[in-house]
């Protein structure tokens, strides 16, 4: 997005590539779908140390821009979930061709398979070493753009040169953490967990003010879907998260109503109407399930509420950058102009995306940060 939109200004760019095809994180998004941004992004979206910082960028680039900005290159969206909208073809590839082919309709410089080794500065221009097949190679660039991401997902050439480079000219970064990441549970717990992989449920997720409404989905190690990545970028290691199984309703009113009925049925058999058997059975370990409604003292109605809506689980920790879908923390904001994300400390340097302390949630949040900050970056190279 920068250097297309730089070169698109008639702005002469290189666009160092460290893989050998451009967008691999793209690629993989959504499932190989790209959900390209979020219709309901907001900066209340955003984890930073300062969560007023990313108001300037979107003011620059909003969600209605991305949505004008790929129609107009082809690409329609359709809402799925929450706002998250996905290109109609349902291919990411289709996104990634329209920032590479419009870099090169406007004379942008790709170069593939080069990877970047240092960033020096020279006077009034930098030094750029970088490798391109087993070649070292150097140039020379008036502005530098550091928009390599972060940690998640070695495997597609991730790594922490941004982090290096901004560490290299003394700039502060807040520290960096997996983030929208399957937590683990580990010790007697995980038995509980393990029996149920496989198993999602529709719940509300917590910890302190925090929540999110989304399914989770139990896994032998732990536990996953949408509701618990959400959560997990609050998460601290020692912290325990809320479960409530039943967000919509009542267990309370549930067991009065079975009540008024008479009560003869089986706390089991009540709670299979709303979870699966598996579940319902597995809830054993801490409810008496072979009681009926009517035989339940305050004390066991009091239990099952206080389960089914108030459910404390203290994870272990989390699966790490190659299960996480991005990075917490980065460059410290406060060492970067709000308005074009050019260092505060060294001119011509400029952070943006993944590398930046801004976090977005789950569901397109994340890939709206980029464009923006691209095109606001691109604005002042």
């Amino acid at each position: 997005m920068c250097g297309m939109q730089a070169a698109k200004m008639g702005k002469r760019v290189v666009l160092l590539e460290k893989n050998d095809r451009a967008g691999a994180k793209i690629l993989i998004s959504g499932g190989g779908r790209c959900n390209y941004t979020n219709l309901y992004t907001d900066i209340d979206n955003f984890i930073s140390a300062n969560p007023d910082f990313s108001r300037s960028v979107f003011d620059q680039w909003s969600v209605d821009d991305t949505i004008s900005f790929f129609e107009k290159n082809g690409i329609y969206g359709k809402e799925k979930t929450l706002g998250q909208l996905f290109p109609v073809s349902n291919k990411a590839k289709d996104v990634v061709a329209v920032f590479v082919n419009l870099l090169r309709k406007y004379g942008g410089d790709l170069r593939l398979s080069s990877e970047v080794k240092s960033v020096q500065k020279k006077q009034d221009s930098f030094e750029v070493i970088y490798d391109k097949g087993g070649v070292e190679k150097k140039l020379l660039a008036r502005k530098v753009v550091m928009a390599s991401g972060g940690l998640p997902i070695k495997k597609l050439g991730a790594s922490d040169f941004s982090l290096k480079v901004a560490r290299s000219y003394g700039l502060e970064l807040v520290e960096t953490a997996p983030a929208l990441v399957p937590l683990t549970i580990t010790g007697k717990d995980n038995p509980w967990f393990a029996d149920l992989a496989g198993n999602t449920v529709f719940s509300e997720v917590s910890i302190g003010g925090i929540s999110f409404k989304e399914n989770i989905l139990f896994t032998h190690w732990g536990l996953s879907g949408p509701a618990i990545l959400q959560i997990s970028s609050y998460w601290r290691p020692g912290q325990s998260i809320t479960i409530n199984m039943l967000p919509n309703d009542s267990m309370a009113d549930i067991i009065s109503g079975e009540r008024a009925q008479g009560g003869r049925r089986l706390l089991v058999h009540v709670l299979q109407d709303y979870f699966t058997k598996k579940l319902a059975d597995a809830l054993g370990k801490y409810l008496p399930l072979d009681k009926k409604i009517a035989s339940m003292s305050k004390a066991d109605a009091k239990l099952v509420e206080s389960t089914i809506h108030r459910f404390k689980v203290r994870p272990a920790g989390d699966k790490g950058y190659d299960k996480a879908e991005v990075m917490r923390g980065g460059v410290a904001t406060h060492e970067l102009d709000p308005n074009s994300l050019e260092s505060n400390k060294v001119s011509g340097l400029f952070f943006g995306g993944e590398c930046v302390d801004v976090t977005g949630w789950l569901g397109g949040y994340n890939f709206q940060w980029a464009w923006a900050s691209g095109f606001a970056i691109a604005k002042r190279i």
